[in-house]
């Protein structure tokens, strides 16, 4: 098993940075694609951006590309993603995601493992 822990979500103004954090732990072999997903309010479960093991391949979601980037640490066993110029409709429940299935993945449904999840409000 896989556990996930994210971290770094708040409260912040439009135009403002965050930078959210999961740790990885338990049988950390078993996570090798990663990725960030977020669900707002009324809204399903999408695509933040996703990084293969190696980190050499990334996708990142139209809706934040050139504002959010991924990247990984697999030494420490921690998954990023740094978000800037956020906007209000950035707000969201923020879940890291682990697989694993080598590549890259950006389909929820084929997620092994997730975390229970952070909250980030944009205010404007």
């Amino acid at each position: 098993q896989v556990q996930l822990v994210e971290s770094g979500g708040g409260l912040v103004q439009a135009g403002g940075s965050l930078s959210l954090s999961c740790a990885t732990s338990g049988r950390t072999i078993d996570a090798n694609a990663m990725g960030w997903f977020r669900q707002a309010p009324g809204r399903e479960r999408e695509l933040v951006a996703a990084i293969s093991w190696s980190g050499s391949s990334t996708t990142i979601a139209d809706s934040v590309k050139g504002r959010f980037t991924i990247s990984r640490d697999n030494v420490k066993h921690t998954l990023i993603l740094r978000m800037n110029s956020l906007k209000p409709e950035d707000t969201a429940v923020y879940y890291c995601a682990a697989a694993r299935t080598i590549g890259i993945i950006n389909d929820d449904r084929l997620y092994d493992y997730w975390g229970q999840g952070t909250q980030v409000t944009v205010s404007s």
